[in-house]
């Protein structure tokens, strides 16, 4: 009997101490930085039409051969409208390609989008159902991965890439790959 009032005395108390410990941990998570199960693997093959031209036909086998960011983007997308001056500026300035994933968007949409502002990609995959999305993991809009030159995703960043980002994470990580920033 004594030991059962101990044990109900004692339960609440060991209830708190472990929803602490559940607390503090989380505390040190970035809720920004979702994982992504690709990281180390090639880029999933796929066979989809351009934005700017529906009749061509692209495929993994087109990506670039060299260090390149594969940016998904959408007109729907109020984070991409913030970070399109971004990617225009560092498209004409750094030497990197940008290949763009437009996400789940409507091709008149996305070809408008990028007549009115500026195209910084050597090309645009349509993903209109979004299944190259689901592929690689998206969650929304914008994301970028970094593909080394054999294909391989070396990591990904989800969230708008303005200058403090893209010189604080992008580049750091690109010349951790072999990216030469030749400016």
């Amino acid at each position: 009997m004594k030991a059962k009032k101990i044990i109900i005395a004692v339960t609440p108390l060991l209830i708190f101490l472990v929803l602490v410990l559940v607390f503090k941990s989380s505390l040190s998570n970035d809720p920004r930085k979702l994982e992504t199960k690709l990281v180390g693997q090639k880029v999933p093959s796929f066979k989809l039409g351009s934005v700017t031209n529906p009749e061509q036909v692209i495929t993994d086998a087109d990506l670039p051969k060299e260090i390149y960011l594969l940016n998904v983007w959408g007109t729907w997308c109020v984070s991409c409208y913030a970070e399109h001056p971004y990617l225009m500026e560092f498209s004409k300035t750094y030497p990197i390609k940008w290949v763009g994933m437009n996400y789940k968007d409507q091709p008149k949409d996305a070809i408008d989008y990028l007549q009115k502002y500026g195209d910084p990609f050597i090309y645009s995959i349509a993903d209109i159902s979004g299944q190259l999305g689901i592929d690689l993991g998206v969650y929304g809009a914008p994301e970028t991965f970094i593909v080394d030159a054999e294909g391989y995703i070396r990591d990904r960043h989800v969230g708008v890439i303005d200058n403090r980002v893209w010189n604080k994470v992008i580049v750091p990580k690109l010349e951790a790959i072999g990216w030469e920033n030749k400016l």
